[in-house]
Order: C-alpha cells, then sequence, then structure tokens
C-alpha cells in the first residue's frame, strides 16, 4: 500500500484540525514504519477524532477529485 501524504493534507492538518508540527511529524515517522496511513495513525493514537478523520479524508478526496 502506497503512503499518499500531500503537501495540502499536511496545511489542512496544521490550518484546519489544529495539530501542532511534532504531532504531524511523529505521525509521519510512525505512519512510514508502521505503513499505515497517515490519517489512521493520527487517529489510532489519539491525535484526531472520527469526526476529524472524517473531515479529513472528505477534504482529501475532493481534492483528488479536481
Amino acid at each position: 500500500m502506497k503512503n499518499y501524504v500531500s503537501k495540502e493534507m499536511i496545511i489542512y492538518l496544521l490550518n484546519e484540525i489544529g495539530l501542532n508540527e511534532s504531532s504531524i511529524e511523529l505521525g509521519l515517522k510512525l505512519s512510514i514504519k508502521n505503513k499505515t496511513p497517515l490519517p489512521i495513525l493520527l487517529w489510532s493514537y489519539g491525535m484526531l477524532t472520527i469526526e476529524e478523520l472524517d473531515e479529513l479524508y472528505s477534504f482529501f478526496f475532493q481534492k483528488m477529485e479536481q
């Protein structure tokens, strides 16, 4: 499985969700190590709520359609 992380996703996590940079950096390292998609990893570690995960995937898939 390819772990796809876009610049827009990082910006969304920072600006819309309000995660700090260190949380995102840790999430990126763990997602690469565990071969887990970043949004799922952030949710499983409690850094995102299920609602925020849904918002992030909605944003992500909307961007992919454009």
